[in-house]
């Protein structure tokens, strides 16, 4: 018989069965709720009852035991607690319940394409309090599809199988929509109405300092040096090394509270989840950001503020250091700095934008500022890579390299006009006002009337220019 044992929110089956030299061995299959491990337990003591039972061996290995395993030994080491929670989400909610029985053995990138399919018209699970989704969306499908690779891949590495089905499996094709995103305009109209200073505070330091809205409402005062000494020699700024989060009791539990540096008390018993102060999922995204005299001042004078309020309410306010608040001190949660966005869009006739959206806006509007220094930008959001500047604002860099071309035209040429059709042939090429080529630029010293400085500002603003002009020097 088997028997279904409960360890902290997982269930697992455990029976016992004789191996091929008649052997009394003991197996434990684990679920992620108690319906599924039920079914599994009336299917094997069918089985045990009736002398079907295939005796569990390498070739016999499910999918939903490989999952088991993949979590275990590769998920634990290596996802971090927001990574964690969502992968452990799509097994339960999608892999396990649709092909977990399925033997490891069988698949093929033909199963798994049959499986995206089916899951095409699969009604998106949906978390209590949410509004209902339809059906599984191609992004989830994406997601679904890298977590099976990677695990299918583990199975390869484990020597279960020699190559990998689902590397071979055509995933169902992403849209990526353009994010609308707010201009320079927009910015300035939203913080001139704005009456909510910790929204005032989240506007400007995501467009100001390109920073994401967990790093915001995670950060502490003594991580910001605003000091009149900083601020008189222009090196004010902010260490973001942290971010705000709310992630699952069940995860926290499993990865032992890996990388969380203070958890906040709960403010109702029994809460599935906490709010956390954990570190940032990258490396890159720990960085120092220098900030303008204007915002030093602007955090100085909300500091003094917060310092009054703290002498006001004394032991009602629960002092956590933090720079953007609620009245008691309390830490603002996302979706608190998204309604108050949403609201304020819609009074001030503004466009619908998520709050990610600023980011956006601040990397769009630094490129332009610095003539698409792209590297300094990628410090400056905290990007791993600088890919992946120059594939979400492409349309930008764009702009910015017909600048360039329009900045050469007035430098290297003076604002010279050709004769398109003359161009086009060996014939000497001579300007629209008549006069020859060599008049304006002599044998002697063909760059009489070039505009030096400009040429030297040009070269000095584009790196990427004068690279190419050095290589072109030696190469002559």
């Amino acid at each position: 018989m088997a028997t279904i044992i409960k360890r902290k929110k997982k269930y697992s089956v455990v029976y016992r069965y004789q191996n091929e030299k008649g052997e009394e061995k003991q197996k434990w299959e684990t679920f992620g709720n108690h319906k599924e491990a039920l079914k599994r337990k009336n299917e094997i003591e069918y089985e045990l009852e009736n002398n079907i039972f295939i005796t569990p061996t390498k070739d016999a290995y499910t999918i939903r035991e490989l999952f088991y395993d993949f979590v275990l030994l590769y998920g634990k080491n290596n996802w971090a607690l927001s990574t964690y929670a969502s992968n452990k989400a799509l097994i339960d909610n999608y892999i396990n319940p649709k092909i977990g029985d399925l033997l490891v053995k069988k698949i093929t990138a033909r199963t798994i394409e049959e499986y995206y399919t089916e899951l095409k018209s699969t009604p998106a699970v949906v978390r209590n309090g949410h509004k209902k989704r339809g059906f599984v969306s191609a992004n989830i499908i994406h997601e679904i599809h890298k977590i099976l690779r990677c695990a299918f891949n583990q199975a390869v590495k484990w020597e279960m199988l020699k190559k990998n089905p689902v590397a071979n499996a055509t995933k169902p094709k992403v849209q990526y929509k353009k994010r609308a995103i707010w201009t320079l305009e927009n910015i300035k109209r939203a913080l001139e109405n704005c009456d909510d200073i910790k929204l005032a505070l989240a506007l400007q330091l995501a467009f100001v300092c390109t920073m994401r809205i967990g790093e915001i409402v995670g950060l502490q005062w003594d991580s910001v040096d605003i000091s009149e000494k900083a601020i008189e020699n222009d090196a004010a700024y902010i260490y973001v090394h942290q971010e705000l989060d709310r992630v699952s009791r069940e995860a926290m539990e499993e990865l032992d509270n890996k990388d969380i540096k203070f958890i906040f008390p709960a403010l109702k018993p029994g809460s599935v989840s906490r709010l956390v102060l954990k570190t940032p999922k990258t490396e890159s995204s720990v960085r120092k950001i220098y900030i303008p005299k204007t915002l030093a001042y602007i955090l100085k004078s909300w500091k003094d503020e917060q310092a009054e309020l703290k002498d006001f309410l004394q032991n009602d306010y629960m002092d956590y250091n933090l720079v953007v608040t609620l009245s008691n001190g309390r830490p603002v949660e996302h979706r608190l700095i998204d309604k108050a966005m949403r609201e304020l869009a819609a009074r001030e006739n503004l466009p619908t934008v998520v709050f990610h959206s600023l980011r956006h806006s601040s990397t769009t509007y630094k490129l332009k500022l610095t003539n698409g220094a792209m590297k300094d930008l990628q410090h400056e959001g905290g990007w791993s890579t600088i890919d992946m500047i120059t594939k979400v604002y492409a349309h930008s860099i764009e702009e910015d390299r017909k600048s360039i071309a329009q900045n050469f035209d007035e430098a290297f040429y003076g604002g010279i006009g050709f004769d398109n059709k003359k161009s086009r042939t060996n014939e000497n090429v001579i300007p629209d006002n008549k006069t020859n080529f060599s008049d304006n630029f002599s044998s002697e010293n063909p760059y009489t009337n070039l505009d030096i400085n400009a040429l030297v500002l040009l070269i000095q603003s584009n790196p990427q220019l004068a690279q190419a002009l050095q290589s072109a020097v030696k190469s002559d």
